[in-house]
């Protein structure tokens, strides 16, 4: 069974992504890895190799930021790591740049991976999502949240990058067929150092988004306002190990009521269904079919 990494990433200084903690957390599951760079302000590119350079290929890349549409230049970029894979590569495991995954979870996914690795049935697999706010103390529980993701897809030319890249699809649009994994990602996109989250916010949209629409949606400040978030959980868990050191150099100071809840009806309602359930969600959007 050979594994190839991928992800993607441009400008990992200057917005400060964890890019490095995230190769480095599914490096010793994979085999090699290709990281598609594109066209930096920063020494992106040197970051990236110091990364084990005989296990991690660089693909210099140059971003469309003409492609200012449903963020599909995230899947533009994307899908050029994912043509880059050798053909003799069976699993496909795609990481971005703000995504990590807790070593406890390793064993969990190879041996995922050997066991439907001749079950055709099984297209890639699914992983479930911790959602970091503010600080690495709060995770965040509302349904703005998305709560799983496919992140091992197999080697198939006919496996794309969907949308804004947050999953997969084959052939003619249709979903991959997926085992849900008892495997989290840790996803810590929305903490950073307020200034450097505020960066992100004025440049990111615009992968989505005209001017005109960032003039009305994005306000204009010197730092990002954290406390603009509707309900938050206190996280009692571990970090990964290769976050140790980020963790340590944290700057800036976050707190949380917990107390505080701006969940609407609606999704009140949710809840309760979610709880009676036991995990269903009313109106879920799934990319994907569970065999």
């Amino acid at each position: 069974m050979k594994v190839t990494g991928i992800s993607f990433i441009r400008n990992a200084v200057k917005y400060d992504y964890p890019i490095v903690e995230a190769i480095r957390s599914i490096l010793p599951i994979c085999d090699d890895f290709i990281v598609a760079v594109g066209n930096s302000e920063d020494n992106t590119y040197e970051l990236i190799a110091q990364i084990e350079p005989e296990k991690v290929k660089i693909l210099p890349t140059t971003w469309d930021d003409n492609l200012r549409e449903g963020g599909a230049v995230l899947a533009q970029e994307t899908n050029k790591a994912l043509r880059a894979v050798p053909p003799e590569t069976d699993w496909v495991f795609y990481i971005q740049g703000d995504e990590v995954i807790h070593e406890k979870y390793l064993p969990t996914i190879q041996q995922a991976m050997q066991t439907y690795l001749h079950d055709k049935k099984v297209d890639g697999l699914l992983f479930k999502y911790l959602h970091f706010y503010g600080s690495y103390d709060y995770v965040g529980s509302s349904y703005q949240w998305y709560r799983r993701e496919i992140r091992i897809v197999r080697n198939l030319p006919e496996i794309y990058s969907y949308k804004d890249a947050q999953g997969f699809r084959k052939g003619n649009n249709q979903k991959l067929r997926v085992k849900l994994l008892d495997a989290y990602v840790y996803h810590y996109g929305w903490v950073k150092e307020p200034k450097a989250m505020q960066k992100k916010q004025e440049t990111f949209h615009k992968y989505w988004h005209d001017d005109n629409w960032l003039e009305k949606h994005v306000p204009k400040r010197e730092e990002f306002d954290y406390s603009e978030v509707d309900v938050l959980e206190r996280f009692t868990g571990t970090h990964p190990q290769v976050m140790q050191a980020r963790i340590a150099r944290k700057n800036w100071q976050f707190d949380y009521d917990l107390s505080h809840n701006k969940l609407s009806l609606k999704d009140k309602f949710k809840k309760l269904v979610e709880k009676l359930t036991g995990g269903y969600i009313i109106g879920e959007y799934r990319n994907y079919i569970l065999v």
